[in-house]
């Protein structure tokens, strides 16, 4: 079947989700928050977009379209937005998709709305910047039990520029409680988007994160002018420190090598379309930090993460070389390319 033809079949019931009948509202009108209430309505779900920004929802209901994130890409027409968020009120699952640093206000927010045990889905990647706690930990500090049923993460190698044109995708629903895992997998799943299961919420989560960090070093190492053979190596080595620091804290060593691990870190560290490859390249290009911080307005996740693992690793003694190098460009001003050279002129060791 012809990339065209595939992407005009999202009208086709998907045999996994038509059996279930559930309320979703959608947090976020921005790129992947859209993206995926997309992928629910056209799996004639209920679903609703929330944002704030009254200029991006008036476009998804009136135009079709999320010109801020995707120019001129249709979106399905069904798909609704709105400006309450009392819309919560009576959701069976909502789907938190906003910056890390929006997640605690945001569940203090929508805490007094919910009226019965929800389904709380997180997507964003990384680490709440007061605390250093895991998102889902955040969710569960800030929503009564009662009013929870589980937090399910769902993470993976995706960029929401695919997603919303109907590329093939694979992501994970990473839950505590194997049910609502599941839930969230046949609701999501259709033609072009396949979700797997799996309860390792350290792992996942730390992995996800820790990739964005990474993903700041592919670019400056571009940026700097290096090609396939230095990431080549960077995104091996950078999955040697995901590993070692989340099996430090409990992660099992084999979630790295799935989709949160090294799918998610390859995803990141080799695409345009990722902010925090965008963002190292800027500053490999120009071999210094001063600009980015000067001109940059986009989340780049990886920046505050740089800063939490090098404190925490730091702390607990975890080696994190790559890591730390990153930190030191983005927080103490070193050139990108003596961070390069000091990576290669390290004391010299066996792999593992």
């Amino acid at each position: 079947m012809a990339l065209r033809e595939h992407q005009l079949k999202f009208w086709l019931v998907n045999a996994h989700s038509k059996e279930l009948n559930m309320r979703t509202v959608v947090i976020g009108s921005g790129s992947w928050g859209t993206a995926l209430a997309q992928v629910l309505q056209d799996n004639h779900q209920e679903v609703l977009v929330y944002g704030v920004a009254e200029a991006e929802v008036n476009d998804i209901n009136e135009n079709h379209k999320n010109s801020k994130y995707f120019g001129d890409v249709e979106l399905n027409p069904e798909l609704k937005a709105t400006t309450d968020i009392q819309c919560v009120k009576g959701a069976d699952i909502v789907l938190l998709a906003v910056p890390t640093i929006a997640i605690d206000p945001i569940c203090h927010q929508i805490n007094d709305l919910l009226e019965k045990k929800t389904i709380i889905i997180n997507v964003s990647k990384g680490f709440h910047p007061e605390t250093n706690e895991r998102m889902s930990q955040v969710i569960r500090r800030c929503i009564d039990e009662d009013k929870l049923s589980s937090v399910v993460s769902l993470i993976g190698p995706s960029h929401a520029e695919e997603v919303v044109i109907r590329l093939l995708t694979t992501i994970d629903a990473i839950s505590l409680k194997n049910e609502d895992a599941l839930t969230v997998q046949n609701l999501f799943s259709n033609q072009y988007l396949r979700i797997y299961t799996g309860n390792d919420e350290i792992g996942s989560e730390l992995g996800v994160a820790i990739k964005n960090v990474m993903a700041i070093a592919s670019g400056i190492l571009s940026g700097l002018g290096y090609q396939d053979n230095t990431r080549a190596a960077l995104i091996t080595r950078g999955l040697q420190e995901m590993i070692r620091y989340g099996v430090h804290f409990g992660g099992q060593q084999k979630t790295f090598m799935g989709l949160t691990g090294i799918g998610d870190l390859i995803v990141t560290c080799t695409s345009v379309h990722s902010r925090n490859f965008e963002a190292g390249y800027q500053i490999g290009k120009e071999n210094s930090v001063e600009n980015f911080f000067k001109n940059n307005t986009k989340t780049v996740e990886g920046v505050r993460t740089a800063k939490i693992v090098h404190r925490v690793a730091t702390e607990n003694g975890i080696d994190m070389p790559i890591c730390e190098e990153v930190y030191q460009i983005l927080y103490n001003g070193k050139l990108p390319s003596d961070c390069a050279q000091d990576l290669m002129i390290r004391d010299l060791k066996k792999e593992f």
